[in-house]
């Protein structure tokens, strides 16, 4: 494949996995090739219909969620922080909101995506007992535990957040989630921003008026 069908193929295969997040398996194609900034024949090019697309999206999310463990595994010596690392990657290929998205619409036991779950799942799993032999992980944290978190952490917050601040909370959220799994209670500085109830309702406010929206709801109140 060329150097640009490289590119386009890319800029497909991330623009479909943040629409079908958004909009679920039925989003436009035409959107997609849109955000891609191509023209909808070079969508078709590059993924024959909507199934191909779905398919490539997952696994593509599954290989990149692969290769997320196995880079943490060489910047990282202690499995702790590999793990650390790993939470904030699969953030940001958004592994964890494009599967559950798709999940009707695919057959995730099909052999290419079962083979890339079960890697991926399986280098998770050695990740995590290294991790709790160090002695850093907290010996009750399970599998599902990881998983389950990082799907809630990948979910949008309702409410007119920005992009950039749904991401720069994921984060902040995924550093709190880090520091209670620290076996010994270790605090880390979190990333993010630090936002009292009366920043939150500002931040919110000023989105709401920037997207044209009237912010009515008290959000951050407990």
């Amino acid at each position: 494949m060329r150097a640009d069908a490289r590119r386009n193929q890319e800029r497909l295969l991330n623009a479909a996995r943040d629409v079908f997040v958004e909009r679920g398996p039925s989003a436009s194609l035409e959107e997609i090739a849109r955000r891609a900034d191509v023209g909808i024949a070079t969508l078709y090019r590059h993924f024959v219909d909507r199934g191909t697309l779905m398919h490539t999206v997952v696994l593509h999310a599954l290989t990149s969620t692969i290769e997320a463990v196995e880079q943490a595994r060489r910047a990282h010596p202690d499995p702790f922080d590999a793990l650390a690392a790993y939470i904030h990657a699969v953030l940001e290929i958004r592994t964890s909101a494009v599967i559950p998205a798709l999940l009707d619409a695919l057959d995730l036991d099909e052999p290419e995506l079962l083979a890339a779950r079960t890697r991926s799942a399986d280098l998770l799993e050695a990740l995590l007992t290294d991790a709790r032999e160090s002695g850093r992980l907290r010996r009750d944290a399970a599998f599902a535990d990881i998983g389950l978190l990082l799907v809630r952490l990948s979910q949008p917050l309702p409410g007119p957040f920005s992009e950039k601040a749904q991401n720069e909370l994921a984060h902040r959220h995924a550093d709190l989630l880090i520091a209670g799994l620290e076996a010994d209670g270790a605090k880390a500085s979190l990333s993010g921003p630090a936002m009292n109830v009366a920043d939150l309702q500002q931040m919110l406010k000023e989105n709401g008026e920037r997207n044209g929206e009237r912010s009515g709801g008290r959000a951050g109140d407990q």
